[in-house]
């Protein structure tokens, strides 16, 4: 276990072991979301509440799982570099950043646009849309942190913290409707539940979840790669790929 934790830490055997993986990724999300696209916006029915505009939903919904999923992912690359000091645990929390905050962006986006027929008004300051703008607020912070003093250990391991600290928000974010009285609905759909939607809405809906963790994955690898080969510009294995 150790061994193979230890290979893929080394930006050289990440990198082309990684390779690998983009045209699969690239595929399965590009098919996966343009059908989860068509059954979610052209063949599923609309709501008996909410009519047309619940179609949001497979967008929202996906956009807000990814975006917890994707801290989640850059807060345990933190706690990674701070514990191991691996250089491609702190590249892969300054390449998560930006996609995690688009991500939230999106949901925070759609999730107004969602809200105006339904709540009437675009934004309110609910605990779940409040705490899912600290998200983005974060995924913001760890950034800045992380490009303040260029690739110092300081700022990569301020960032660290950072992002450590900020996994306190999840479950704020996941629980808030419970906790709290807010406008916000409750979970579309869990794991340990059975949906109450019919299959023909949460069908598309778990595809597009798919096929965005799949462009997510997609996006952070080509980021990271670029970074990888960014910081290890001077290594002899970077020199000789450059050179064929």
């Amino acid at each position: 276990m150790w061994r193979w934790f230890h290979q893929w830490g080394s930006p050289k055997f990440f990198y082309h072991r990684s390779g690998a993986l983009i045209p699969v990724l690239a595929l399965a999300s590009g098919l996966i979301l343009g059908a989860g696209v068509f059954w979610g916006l052209l063949i599923a029915p609309a709501d008996y509440q909410q009519g047309e505009s619940v179609r949001i939903m497979y967008v929202h919904v996906p956009a807000a799982i990814l975006a917890q999923s994707s801290y989640a992912m850059m807060a345990v690359m933190a706690l990674i570099s701070l514990i191991w000091r691996l250089k491609i645990a702190d590249a892969a929390v300054q390449t998560v950043a930006p996609i995690g905050a688009c991500i939230t962006l999106l949901a925070l986006a759609t999730g107004s646009l969602w809200g105006k027929p339904m709540w009437g008004t675009y934004w309110v300051w609910d605990a779940r849309l409040t705490s899912t703008l600290i998200l983005f607020f974060l995924f913001a912070g760890v950034l800045a942190l992380r490009n303040a003093a260029g690739q110092s250990q300081t700022a990569g391991r301020a960032a660290s913290v950072l992002a450590v600290i900020g996994l306190l928000n999840l479950p704020i974010i996941k629980y808030s409707v419970d906790w709290w009285f807010t406008l916000h609905q409750p979970a579309s759909f869990t794991l340990t539940d059975r949906p109450a939607m019919p299959f023909s809405m949460w069908g598309p809906l778990l595809m597009m979840v798919v096929g965005f963790y799949a462009w997510f994955f997609l996006a952070w690898l080509i980021r990271l790669r670029h970074e990888l080969v960014k910081r290890e510009i001077r290594s002899d294995w970077v020199q000789q790929m450059m050179k064929q």
